[in-house]
This record gives structure tokens, sequence and C-alpha cells, in this order.
């Protein structure tokens, strides 16, 4: 369970850092599309079908961040009971309180762009507490180091 533990905590780690790949990968086609003459209002907003192709880059960030980054954050809380980590279970308490922070910020930061701003610097948060449970998973149990053996 331990390395399962250190897995899912890079992986958070790591989903982090594609989170933010997605966001620039949309705002760059954004970018690119507006320069060409595109305009962005309300209507292209509301829009279903979008008017640039790296628009999906907006919609991976959505999707991921609403519910793979989430379900991971907790299965980790889930397996830290079992891993055997030393603060492994305060560490995944935290990755998902951050996780939950970031997903409240991207929501309401459509209505307050302070918000946004918010959510960017919280992400690193979460990077840096997902790694952190990852690297303190590396370290032997406890009960390993000290050398004790079953009788």
């Amino acid at each position: 369970m331990r390395v399962v533990y250190r897995v899912l905590a890079y992986v958070i780690a790591a989903e982090v850092a594609l989170q933010a790949a997605f966001t620039a990968y949309a705002v760059a086609g954004l970018a690119i599309w507006v320069e060409d003459g595109g305009v962005l209002d309300a209507a292209v907003m509301e829009s279903e079908d979008p008017p640039f192709d790296e628009a999906v880059g907006f919609m991976l960030h959505g999707i991921n961040g609403m519910m793979v980054v989430p379900a991971l954050a907790l299965i980790l809380l889930i397996i830290s009971f079992f891993a055997k980590v030393k603060g492994g279970v305060l560490l995944a308490v935290l990755v998902l309180a951050w996780v939950i922070v970031q997903v409240l910020l991207g929501i309401f930061g459509h209505e307050a762009a302070i918000l946004g701003l918010l959510h960017g610097l919280v992400a690193f948060a979460v990077y840096g507490t997902a790694f952190m449970a990852g690297y303190r998973a590396k370290r032997p149990a406890p009960e390993a180091a000290a050398g004790d053996a079953p009788q």
C-alpha cells in the first residue's frame, strides 16, 4: 500500500502540471484565434461549438479538475489509512482540502477574477503537498526502521 500511496501522490502532483498545460494550450489557441480576427463575446462563451480547436484545453482542464483530481485525492486519503506512512493521513487530508479549495475557486472564479488568481496560486499548494506526500512514502515504515523483527 505504501507504493500505491507514493505513486498516487506523485500522480496528483503530475495532474497539477497537466492542468497548467491544458490551460496554457487553451489560452494560446484563444490568443491565436483573436489575433486572426476572432471576437470573444458572450455568444461565443455560451456556444456549444468552440470556435477554435484548442478550446478543448478548457474542457480538459474543467473535467480533469472537477472530476479526476478530486477522485484521486479521495482515493489517496482512503489509501493513507493503510499505507503506514508517517504523517501520511495528515498529508492526504491536506491534499484533499487543497483540492476542494481549488474546485471552489475554479467555480467561483468565473464571478470574480481575483479568485482566478488564487486558483492559480493554490495549485502550488496542491502540487507541493502531494509531492511531499509522495516523498514521505519513500522512507521505510517506522516498524522496519526500528529493526523490530516479528517473533
